[in-house]
């Protein structure tokens, strides 16, 4: 294991993506560098759009992980910190692949501009993004548990599905449709409307309508924690900041369904804190 590439993947995970980094703070200190391995794996994945200038360049990085996970990697994968982190992770902690395979292509639909198909293709996504990062940093705390990995789906849907919420205003701006297209058929909404950023009643009630089933899923995941071991509630800790994010996002973008919206980094580390002593 080298010490050096789990260094990395921690700076990079805590730049990236500081409310997982967070989280992972409340896990054993003997997972952590496994944890940190496995977010930092989902931020390189998860950012390929912005580092790239083409769909073509996009898909090459992702060809090179899936090569790398298939151990039919080109060169020296493991001279890729992160990659080197994530194999060993792997191995030490007997996580399956598939998902990891299956993360990679659902980030495939972030390369493009196409519209979001339908409820189904966005929960899908979500599954396979945020749910599946949950189940498998639950694996590294707590080892295979079918329960676990089940829960682990209303959890990731109901933060994922908010955080694509809060995401519009960004997403918009660079033409990305993730609000489902049959969603906004039904509130009367044309997917051109979000690319020119042009607000409309029926904007702001498919808006409200995606944060209700964001909300359903967080209902779903709060009456499981019960069911949850001690030892993999830290994976689902990042969970706990979608209530809050939600209760933001209904105030602002009731009134301007493009309104930036972000919690305060001290009220995110709070909620944080307060989650984990609940969940004790």
């Amino acid at each position: 294991m080298s010490i050096d590439s789990f260094v990395h993947c921690e700076a990079l995970v805590r730049e990236q993506d500081r409310d997982r980094w967070l989280a992972a703070l409340f896990a054993p200190v003997e997972r952590r560098p496994h944890l940190v391995a496995l977010y930092a794996f989902n931020a390189e994945i998860a950012r390929v759009r912005s580092v790239v200038r083409t769909p073509m360049a996009g898909e090459i990085r992702l060809q090179w992980w899936r090569d790398a996970l298939a151990g039919e990697g080109h060169g020296d994968v493991r001279s890729n910190p992160v990659a080197a982190a994530l194999l060993d992770t792997i191995a030490a902690c007997g996580l399956p692949v598939a998902p990891l395979l299956d993360l990679i292509e659902a980030r495939s639909f972030d390369l493009y501009d196409d519209p979001m198909p339908s409820l189904d293709a966005l929960y899908g996504y979500v599954r396979k993004t945020s749910s599946a990062t949950i189940a498998l940093a639950a694996r590294i705390l707590a080892g295979p548990d079918p329960v676990v990995a089940a829960l682990a789906g209303p959890a990731g849907l109901g933060w994922g599905l908010a955080r694509l919420v809060q995401a519009v205003p960004a997403h918009s701006s660079r033409g990305q449709i993730y609000l489902p297209s049959d969603l906004l058929g039904d509130h009367g909404v044309d997917p051109a409307d979000l690319s020119a950023r042009r607000a409309s009643p029926g904007l702001v009630a498919a808006l409200a309508d995606l944060r209700a089933r964001a909300r359903l899923e967080l209902v779903e995941a709060g009456r499981a924690t019960a069911m949850v071991p001690a030892a993999a509630r830290p994976a689902f800790l990042p969970a706990a900041l979608a209530g809050p994010l939600l209760d933001r996002l209904d105030r602002a973008q009731a009134a301007d369904p493009f309104a930036a919206v972000e919690l305060a980094p001290w009220r995110r580390q709070w909620v944080l804190w307060r989650a984990a002593r609940r969940m004790r």
